[in-house]
């Protein structure tokens, strides 16, 4: 009987856990990095090795950008390039004998996912898409994705084709550091030289959803059967950049569930991610003693706002300010002068600190000077006394 009334307890007692949990969504495997703090926020099973579809052209088009010299260099589309490419791949709709830039060209690797594209990346960088994909994992072991390897430039399903969510967002990370990369990442429509148009696939698989994408600033998506509908996608959420990555979602009657994943991942950030102030202006740490004036306490405050980006249960407790200066005053401190430095961490890391200056002025009090020393002015005055009696003895000695 007494379990059964522990139980029912544990049940309507809310349990304080300081740690927001995602929604449901539809993807296995999902992260969410602060690319501001460097920061990784929550994951689901983001270790896992899967097959990552066409988030693989991240690394193509980084790798391409990195080792082709020249972007805005022609290069003409050759048979030899287009051979290989799996019929069902989705595809940029690049001709044999269409002349690009290769900046065009990256362009039709990221945004409609073009496989043509990559193929042509491959053979202008290194010859053929074998000696290609030997650059790609020199470039994934280069920045720690030891979890990743790559067989094609396309992410088509294939043994020994694999990656994981982690090891994505190293790789995304470091390409977003690269300028080029980071502009056709986040453009979602680009006109080429030969005048046609592509598009970002988020846009495509909005067509029959109309979601409202907006804040979506880049991404990539990728399909497989093996890999299920994934997507990597740059956001900002109240001041942050965040980058979000799921991987295998269901594509089911028109519905890419990873898109949706997506923007629930964006309103659940908004909603309980923010700067949270750990010091507020004005905020009293202590007080500390005033000496022979007319207060008794001086309060030691902050002068400025001090946040941190948590999640808005996030553990106060884990809050601690520490005050390092002078532990009194008096009326011999001037108005201006530096009293200490208050330091403000969040778990153990120091956050920000903020000078402590005095902001009025101290008032000498004669009373509470007399107290403090009335033994000190008690012996003045007897020494007065005395040497005045001494004084009076001496004179009467002289006149007699």
């Amino acid at each position: 009987m007494k379990k059964l009334w522990l139980l029912i307890l544990l049940l309507i007692i809310p349990i304080c856990t300081y740690a927001v949990e995602l929604p449901q969504l539809y993807s296995t495997n999902v992260l969410v990095y602060d690319l501001t703090e460097d920061k990784i926020l929550h994951e689901i099973n983001a270790s896992e090795k899967r097959n990552v579809a066409s988030l693989t052209k991240i690394v193509t088009t980084i790798t391409a950008i990195e080792n082709i010299p020249d972007l805005d260099q022609k290069v003409t589309v050759t048979s030899q390039m287009l051979a290989g490419i799996p019929w069902d791949a989705s595809i940029a709709g690049l001709q044999v004998g269409d002349e690009l830039t290769i900046r065009d060209v990256l362009y039709a690797s990221i945004l409609p996912s073009g496989a043509d594209a990559t193929h042509v990346l491959a053979f202008t960088s290194a010859g053929s898409v074998p000696k290609f994909v030997d650059k790609m994992n020199e470039l994934a072991k280069k920045v720690g994705a030891n979890d990743t390897h790559f067989v094609n430039v396309t992410g088509y399903d294939v043994d020994n084709h694999y990656s994981t969510a982690r090891d994505m967002l190293k790789i995304l990370k470091y390409a977003l550091s690269n300028q080029t990369f980071r502009e056709i990442y986040c453009t979602k429509e680009h006109m080429m030289s030969n005048g046609k148009i592509v598009k970002a696939t988020v846009l495509k698989y909005n067509e029959t959803m109309h979601l409202d994408i907006s804040r979506i600033l880049g991404s990539k998506t990728g399909f497989t059967d093996n890999a299920g509908i994934c997507i990597s996608a740059l956001i900002n959420s109240n001041g942050h950049e965040i980058i979000i990555i799921t991987l295998n979602a269901p594509y089911t009657n028109g519905m890419a569930y990873n898109l949706i994943d997506a923007l629930s991942i964006i309103k659940f950030m908004d909603q309980n991610y923010n700067e949270q102030p750990l010091l507020a202006k004005g905020q009293v740490v202590k007080d500390i003693d005033v000496k022979i004036s007319n207060i008794d306490k001086l309060s030691i405050k902050g002068d400025k706002l001090i946040t941190k980006y948590l999640p808005i249960d996030y553990d106060k407790d884990k809050v601690k300010i520490d005050y390092e200066g002078k532990n009194s005053v008096s009326f011999l401190n001037k108005e201006g002068s530096k009293l200490g430095t208050l330091k403000v961490y969040y778990d153990g890391e120091l956050i920000g600190e903020d000078e402590v200056i005095l902001d009025q002025k101290i008032k000498l009090s004669i009373p509470k000077l007399i107290k403090e020393y009335y033994l000190f002015f008690l012996g003045i005055i007897i020494l007065i006394i005395l040497l005045f009696i001494s004084h009076r003895h001496k004179h009467k000695r002289h006149r007699k």
